[in-house]
């Protein structure tokens, strides 16, 4: 962990046991990559303390999905695959991640590997790269979601709304999966999507005097159209969602059923939502804009703890990285959070500094003045000592 979370352009096993263990880099290799640890215990914790950091019902659950860019074939899952990292279709392991946040503040909660079909086909592949048994079978991205959401579930997380792409979203399976599971959802679709209007009903067709085989699904009573010509009619407005490095970030938003967004760059995205009928389209936009912090810790996951360095081939090993990799997240998250939390207690005793003296401390009371004005320090400073690190790794920008 504290190979992790130092400093080191690379994270792997190799360099960063150089780094803070030299003696013990084979027992810190066996740890990693070999041993047969089993990661549920860690999961759980895991995710109880991301409901304690972040969670509840204003926190959203958001699922992706991000590349691991591999050369060669024999690591765990690697396939000519899309990489969003590299914007096109490449050599890559890809992880289904699921990421909690609250207040534009993520904790990464899973990080599970998408095995492709080429592997799934080829057991005696799998198992010499340790995939248990109980993985070999193929499961799509939605599925593997889907088993995490869960998982994470089960383990008490709680969160108000599950956001996801287009790459989950386009699925009416997957959409349905969350709706059976009584979630409010935003999620991405297609521009060129075939939907249908609200009020669409429909019916099994009357018998005719033909001979043909009869039909076995019912027939909608209109014609589906493409997502974007649902909304080329209804009024679009200006909304700003969060305030960015340069200023307010806003765009222009419609909703009918389905809900539109309108970039500046003329770049159009479509959305469907099972939020309640009369959420307002403010509501609707601030959660489709919240799917950006799990771009933001998968960023910091690779840039700052090194997930995309690990080495190793076998299943176990990535996967144990990767765990680790959330677990120093969500240290440094707590530690974010505690930054602000104590920042904003300077600011209401410096507000406190301000106000208009009182009859106390008219009366010559110095130790309430004391109370009144003292700033605490914070203890960011303390918790960096005592886990050994350089304090200028870990001091970063507490808005993300």
């Amino acid at each position: 962990m504290r190979g992790l979370l130092g400093p080191g352009d690379r994270k792997s096993v190799e360099p960063l046991a150089a780094r803070v263990a030299p003696d013990d880099y084979a027992q810190v290799h066996h740890f990693v990559c070999t041993s047969c640890w089993q990661p549920e215990p860690l999961e759980r914790v895991l995710a109880e303390k991301a409901e304690a950091l972040v969670g509840g019902p204003d926190a959203v659950l958001i699922i992706d999905d991000t590349a691991l860019l591999k050369q060669g074939k024999r690591s765990v899952g690697v396939a000519r695959q899309y990489a969003g990292a590299a914007g096109k279709t490449t050599n890559c392991q890809t992880l289904v991640s699921l990421t909690l946040a609250r207040g534009e503040v993520p904790v990464g909660v899973a990080l599970r590997l998408f095995l492709p079909a080429e592997w799934t086909d080829d057991p005696a592949r799998c198992r010499a790269a340790g995939v248990p048994d109980d993985r070999l079978g193929y499961r799509t991205k939605l599925e593997l979601a889907l088993a995490e959401l869960d998982r994470v579930r089960a383990a008490g997380v709680t969160f108000g709304c599950v956001l996801a792409d287009a790459g989950y979203g386009v699925s009416a399976g997957f959409r349905q999966a969350l709706s059976a599971r009584e979630l409010t959802w935003a999620v991405g679709i297609l521009r060129i999507q075939k939907v249908y209007p609200a009020d669409v009903t429909t019916a099994m067709p009357a018998p005719g005097p033909h001979t043909g085989r009869p039909r076995r699904h019912p027939v909608p009573s209109v014609a589906s159209m493409p997502a974007e010509a649902v909304l080329a009619r209804v009024r679009w407005r200006r909304l700003s969602w969060r305030t960015g490095t340069k200023g307010p970030l806003a765009a222009r938003f419609a909703a009918a059923w389905l809900v539109g967004e309108r970039r500046d760059s003329g770049e159009t995205k479509y959305y469907l939502t099972n939020h309640p009928e009369g959420t307002s389209l403010r509501t609707l936009a601030a959660a489709i804009k919240a799917r950006w912090s799990c771009e933001q810790a998968h960023q910091q996951l690779k840039e700052e703890l090194g997930l995309d360095h690990f080495e190793g081939r076998t299943w176990h090993g990535l996967h144990h990285h990767a765990l680790l990799t959330l677990i120093s997240f969500a240290f440094l998250q707590h530690l974010r959070l505690q930054h602000a939390m104590a920042d904003r207690g300077r600011g209401k005793n410096a507000a406190a500094a301000r106000r208009p003296t009182t009859a106390a401390d008219a009366a010559g009371d110095p130790a309430r003045l004391a109370r009144a004005t003292r700033r605490r320090p914070s203890a960011l400073p303390d918790v960096q000592r005592a886990a050994g690190l350089p304090a200028a790794r870990v001091s970063v920008d507490v808005a993300m």
